[in-house]
């Protein structure tokens, strides 16, 4: 009996000084499965530090290694899609190189797949050591998110199991602006879940900042839904009604020869206008932008075959 195949994309960037320590523990993780072929998969998302080199290592030291690298830092969701677009066997798992998804879930998460689930993701129970703020704003924008999509993945992850029409069908999609753990639940196959603690970080720090969630959480509501436009037709309505509510009891005043000074009102709504009109250029031109990136047909990544350890197919 032919055994199935399953390969495990890890995004990396800037992990020299842990990369060494977090994937034997990987490796530890799924020698223990003896009834499926499992291969790493590693993706550079353009690292400026040492971690080609140490892949270049680790490669020799496990022969189910291989690696690419991007020509330069596309982000993660490219990383990703290149991880898949490059991965051909029976099923997929995405993880995380710092041990905050832990392996100890991969051999679950092939068993649920083995019984026939298409997707098997793991879902935090517990966010792991994090300050108030990031918590907060983790959670604001997943409700935020369930509002303007109508899609509940309040606390997924990136760590999961795809079985491969599940790739396929996430790689036939031609959209650049891309939101992983959105788009995977959007596709709407079999799903089930494994809740999981997010361990602390034992080596090395994350390389997103505060500015870099924003901007990715931004992409992720403006790339899912058009409520932010609604939300503004909505709010321009309403202005109107204010401006035309004020601007008849001001006529109406001035007719009954009782009109005041309106100074003070007037330069308000001028600036809470003002203030609007920015607001709506501001997310009208992210959608332009996002228009703009996919009419240009750009690819979302390019490949560096020339450092990469894997065989161009």
């Amino acid at each position: 009996m032919i055994k199935k195949t399953v390969t495990i994309v890890i995004p990396v960037f800037n992990e020299g000084g842990a990369i060494e320590k977090h994937l034997p523990v990987i490796f530890e993780n799924i020698k223990e499965i003896k009834e499926i072929n499992i291969g790493v998969l590693l993706v550079d998302d353009g690292s400026t530090d040492n971690t080609v080199e140490k892949l270049k290592k680790l490669c020799e030291r496990y022969n189910t290694l291989n690696f690419i690298c991007l020509n330069r830092n596309f982000g993660k969701e490219a990383a990703i899609h290149a991880g898949l677009q490059q991965s051909h066997d029976d099923a997929v798992i995405v993880m995380d190189s710092d041990l905050q998804h832990p392996p100890q879930l991969i051999g679950k998460m092939i068993a649920l797949w083995r019984q026939g689930i298409d997707v098997v993701e793991a879902y935090k129970v517990y966010r792991g050591k994090e300050s108030y703020l990031s918590r907060l704003m983790a959670h604001r924008f997943y409700d935020l998110f369930g509002i303007l999509s109508g899609m509940n993945i309040k606390n997924h992850s990136d760590f999961k199991l795809l079985d491969r029409k599940v790739v396929e069908a996430y790689c036939a999609m031609p959209e650049k602006k891309r939101f992983f753990r959105g788009i995977i639940h959007w596709l709407g196959f079999s799903s089930a879940q494994i809740p999981f603690e997010v361990p602390e970080r034992q080596h090395g720090v994350t390389a997103w900042s505060r500015f870099k969630l924003f901007k990715f959480s931004f992409t992720a509501l403006t790339s899912f839904s058009t409520a932010p436009l609604q939300i503004i037709t909505f709010l321009g309505v309403l202005c109107f009604i204010i401006s035309f509510i004020i601007g008849s009891l001001a006529l109406y005043h001035k007719y009954m020869g009782s009109a005041v000074s309106g100074f003070t009102t007037v330069i308000l709504l001028i600036l809470i206008i003002g203030s609007l009109l920015m607001i709506a250029l501001g997310v009208i031109g992210i959608y332009i932008a996002h228009i703009y990136d996919e009419v240009k047909r750009r690819p979302d990544y390019l490949i560096d075959w020339k450092r990469s350890h894997l065989n161009k197919p």
